[in-house]
């Protein structure tokens, strides 16, 4: 029989994060565009930022028919959080005049989401913005497919922290922190330590 599961963070009942979940306040409102094959996954941190942001939503799937309204009711406020040709590098908040500020943030593996990129083409118009290199994943038990690469929640505390500074948002990691640190004891501390911890130090 399955286990019974929070209706609001999905994780099962018995490891409930919601207690954990902070509501905080944004000046830029954030849109998370979800790939349907990430919707199941067992992190999901895509759904944990969206529950712990008063201006964020969640949508799931591959094409947006409502997208064009949003991006057009923010003007030139959008921007997409996602790298490539004319990224510019978050270094400064976002002028204070900019009131309609709109971060969109693709959710899903590099591939799934460059794919979102082609089945929605107003994605692909908008200005893009990038997070610096050198910037160190949390997520401790998963070697991260390309360096410097980070959870989607990671990703979008570290934009608002530059684009809403001097706001923090740093309290939207401690369910991760506690996601991460449920997985190690299910795995148990002596085969984290001998098939992770030890890999961390070896490449750091």
């Amino acid at each position: 029989m399955p286990r019974p599961l929070c209706t609001r963070c999905q994780r099962p009942l018995a490891h409930c994060l919601c207690p954990l979940i902070p509501s905080l306040p944004s000046r830029a409102s954030v849109l998370i565009l979800q790939h349907p094959s990430e919707a199941g996954h067992a992190l999901n941190t895509a759904r944990l930022a969206a529950l712990g942001l008063q201006r964020a939503e969640l949508w799931v799937g591959e094409c947006f028919e409502e997208l064009a309204g949003v991006l057009d009711a923010h003007g030139t406020g959008a921007r997409l959080l996602f790298p490539g040709e004319g990224a510019r590098i978050l270094m400064e908040p976002w002028p204070q005049t900019e009131q309609t500020s709109l971060l969109v943030v693709p959710d899903g593996t590099w591939r799934k989401a460059r794919k979102l990129l082609y089945l929605n083409p107003r994605l692909a118009e908008l200005p893009r913005v990038a997070l610096p290199q050198g910037l160190q994943s949390r997520y401790r038990v998963r070697k991260a497919p390309v360096e410097g690469a980070l959870s989607t929640i990671e990703a979008i505390v570290h934009a608002l922290s530059v684009l809403d500074a001097p706001l923090r948002f740093d309290a939207l990691l401690q369910p991760f922190d506690a996601l991460i640190e449920g997985q190690i004891q299910a795995m148990g501390r002596d085969t984290y330590e001998r098939n992770h911890a030890l890999r961390d130090e070896s490449s750091a």
